[in-house]
């Protein structure tokens, strides 16, 4: 996805700025960084939606009745959860997305830029494109979502078709970049029976791709069907997805299945943690999840995600991979929205100082994440919370 270059006058892709959401700069690849390293740690591409998202309704909206909900926020969604999640653990990140030129779009690409410092040069700004909006109700620990939007229209080239006449006739992922930016690693969303040429070039030019995997909505489940899970050095499927894949009955089993099709396997399980298999070393990890109270899980699952790509590219255990993956995830859910509730160093830090300060704190837990004591700020500008959803946008000229 080609760049515009500007964004109402403002050049995409500028300098990387340390926003207000992240006081505490640390950078997890410090020690493994050189002189001809790609300018980028990890490329994403996708959908970015503005979400609106209700909190604190204590049961399901009955249809014909109207349900008042006590709490609300609004930030961006889709795609910008995982890059905001990569961004707030210090990974540099490039995003390609198309964005409406209405105050949605110009809403999120600001939020995005000037304030979580992500790299929007592969993006684009597209004229009389409405943004993509998602809805989210969280109640009972779990969410509901309604979405509403429209494929972006590819880019308008000289002795090219009209927009409306080329849309027609693209075929599957024509929307994607040509070629991405240069990276450690890309987050790929991988589409039963299609094929996104980009993640092929990536995987060619020495980028490592992580696969994740929505609901097959045609309900074949063949894992033949995700053609570029060849590329993929990690897949991270949820429970249902793996044993629907591999036709198994329970997650490990399903783990075990699935790699011997890919190197590294994580397997979510929800309330119960995560596990994970490492065919080329041999290793396998569980870990439970942490037990907060859930405000909004929107996200939960790419911060879940952008925790393991950190530890990955900074080549720590499994097992301590793991267990940060966990650990975003839980801080994240305790605020409102999926992008800006991603938690940075700052809140990384003061979690791990309060649990060590608890006296009758389980020594396992301490020990499952021992690994954070040479990594937190020891002293932390401010505790969390920090740049947050808010519930209308314009607030401040933030619109």
């Amino acid at each position: 996805m080609a760049s515009t270059g500007k964004r109402n006058g403002r050049r995409a892709g500028k300098e990387r700025v340390a926003g207000p959401s992240c006081p505490t700069r640390i950078d997890p690849l410090a020690a493994l960084r050189g002189p001809d390293d790609p300018a980028w740690d990890v490329y994403l591409t996708g959908t970015v939606f503005l979400d609106i998202v209700f909190t604190g309704l204590d049961s399901a909206p009955v249809r014909g009745t109207e349900s008042w909900a006590r709490g609300m926020g609004s930030s961006p969604g889709g795609v910008a959860n995982m890059a905001t999640a990569l961004a707030r653990l210090g990974l540099r990140t490039s995003l390609a997305a198309a964005f409406g030129d209405d105050h949605y779009g110009e809403y999120c690409w600001d939020a995005l830029e000037q304030g979580e410092g992500i790299d929007l040069s592969p993006s684009r700004t597209i004229p009389g494109w409405h943004s993509p909006v998602t809805v989210s109700m969280a109640y009972e620990g779990e969410r509901t979502m309604v979405s509403h939007g429209h494929e972006p229209p590819p880019e308008e080239q000289p002795g090219h078709p009209s927009p409306a006449t080329a849309l027609k006739q693209r075929p599957p992922g024509a929307d994607l970049p040509p070629c991405p930016p240069p990276a450690r690693a890309a987050v790929a969303s991988l589409t039963p029976g299609r094929s996104a040429p980009w993640i092929a070039r990536a995987a060619r030019e020495g980028t490592r791709i992580f696969g994740d995997v929505g609901w097959d909505d045609t309900g074949a489940w063949d894992l033949a069907g995700l053609h570029d899970l060849r590329h993929c050095e990690a897949f991270l499927p949820n429970a249902a997805e793996a044993m629907r894949y591999t036709g198994t009955d329970t997650p490990r089993a399903a783990a075990h299945a699935l790699a011997e099709h890919v190197p590294v396997v994580v397997v979510t399980l929800g309330a119960e943690g995560a596990y994970a298999v490492d065919r080329r070393t041999g290793e396998t990890a569980s870990v439970p999840a942490i037990e907060v109270e859930a405000l909004d899980p929107t996200g939960a699952g790419d911060v879940f995600v952008a925790g393991f790509v950190t530890g990955s590219l900074a080549g720590w255990p499994l097992a301590d991979r793991l267990a940060f993956a966990g650990l975003t995830a839980a801080l994240s859910v305790q605020e409102f929205g999926g992008s800006l509730s991603a938690p940075g160093w700052a809140e990384i830090a003061a979690w791990w100082r309060r649990v060590q300060s608890v006296d009758s704190q389980n020594p396992s837990a301490l020990t499952r994440h021992a690994f954070l004591t040479d990594l937190v700020p020891k002293d932390a500008a401010r505790p969390w919370p920090l740049r947050r959803a808010v519930p209308t946008i314009g607030f401040g000229g933030t619109a």
